[in-house]
């Protein structure tokens, strides 16, 4: 099989549209059915269920947990929740288990083993690390099967820059379950 792989020259939100369209692309070329994609302030989010209206395939969008930034706040700006729900997408706000948990640890015992785990996928880019992330998120929320084929969208500070075709995993059987199929496009 030979598949093609797009390689942004600098990571960031300018890469937001393309790899929105190639992600799209190759989910249909695949017959995949989910994808998952996440946002901070949810204008990523809004625009992939946009991109993804009409073609049976479903959207779930994954924020950030209350108190990720601020405590007691949500970055997730109203106007994108709203607009992400009127497009049918799905809005799943839960705690980044490769981010928040480790950061628990690390700043009260002085550090966790999902920093290596988190280290290790940063290697290829920040979001491979943060589509695995949301591809467990997704998982142990029960809105992706674990059992074929989904794209994870994510991107670098802000916007896309990242996809990847993946079978998802619940955290407890991460290591085990959880493939990466194939890196559809990210930074160099």
């Amino acid at each position: 099989m030979e598949v093609k792989t797009i390689y942004f020259e600098r990571p960031g939100p300018e890469n937001t549209d393309k790899t929105i369209g190639i992600a799209k692309k190759r989910a249909q070329d695949l017959g995949i059915k989910y994808v998952v994609v996440a946002t901070t302030s949810g204008e990523t989010g809004a625009k992939v269920a946009e991109a993804f209206q009409g073609t049976n395939i479903e959207v779930i969008v994954v924020a950030h947990q209350y108190g990720f930034r601020e405590p007691g706040k949500i970055a997730l700006k109203k106007e994108f929740e709203e607009k992400i729900k009127n497009l049918g997408a799905k809005l799943l706000v839960g705690t980044d288990v490769l981010t928040m948990v480790p950061r628990a640890f690390r700043d009260r015992l002085g550090g966790n083993p999902l920093d290596i785990v988190s280290a290790t996928l940063r290697m290829f880019c920040q979001g491979i690390k943060v589509c695995v992330e949301i591809a467990v998120m997704a998982a142990d929320a029960g809105l992706v099967p674990i059992d074929q084929d989904i794209i994870a969208i994510a991107g670098t500070g802000s916007g896309a820059d990242t996809a990847i075709v993946l079978k998802p995993a619940d955290i407890s059987r991460m290591f085990t379950d959880l493939k990466i199929r194939e890196i559809i496009a990210k930074p160099r």
